[in-house]
């Protein structure tokens, strides 16, 4: 295990997150185990001595890259949650999965290479079950900041989110041509108000 470094020059904090940036886009787009740590440079327009400084391996970069894409797409830390009082919850669940749609903009083929890695690398299904944990508890607390009391919340948040990711993936990747999405986001939203009642 080489000494990596953490940088601390703008210079080189750049250059380590264009390193991750490319890395990451490159194995999600041939596959983890296609990719070589040559190639990650090659993307990266760096030398193989400069990934070596700041990783151990590839593995170092593909897990940076899934925890910004666990914290950014799967389960982004969507604006809506902040500093909101609850009014309309249908209009607040239309508006969240609006920007939950928004945010995933990863192709099928690298969204089904990051899901076989959560499936196969005990270290990216721990990023993957972390950031969902941590959305469900930020809306489990903005329930409580409402007042708003529902039986057993941590559960049924966790099964709203599951429902609004699966969603989320049939608009996105899935693309039904004999599915009304409209209609579905309006069953979705349905379902959710009276699971949370």
């Amino acid at each position: 295990m080489s000494d990596t470094r953490m940088p601390t020059q703008k210079r080189s904090i750049e250059k380590r997150n264009r390193i991750i940036e490319k890395g990451f886009e490159l194995m999600c787009e041939k596959g983890f185990h296609n990719v070589s740590t040559p190639d990650i440079a090659e993307a990266a327009n760096v030398s193989t001595g400069i990934i070596y400084q700041y990783f151990n391996d590839k593995k170092d970069i593909f897990i940076e890259g899934v925890k910004n894409y666990a914290n950014n797409i799967m389960f982004p830390d969507i604006p809506i949650l902040e500093n909101i009082k609850i009014t309309d919850t249908k209009s607040i669940l239309r508006n969240m999965i609006d920007a939950y749609i928004k945010k995933h903009t990863i192709s099928k083929k690298s969204h089904e290479e990051l899901m076989a890695m959560s499936h196969l690398d005990d270290d990216v299904a721990a990023i993957f079950k972390n950031s969902e944990f941590e959305l469900t508890n930020k809306i489990v607390q903005l329930l409580k900041d409402n007042n708003i009391e529902i039986k057993n919340p941590v559960e049924k948040i966790h099964i709203a989110i599951g429902i609004v990711e699966n969603l989320c993936h049939e608009i996105v990747y899935h693309k039904h041509s004999k599915i009304d999405y409209d209609v579905m986001t309006d069953e979705v939203i349905d379902t959710i108000v009276k699971l949370l009642k």
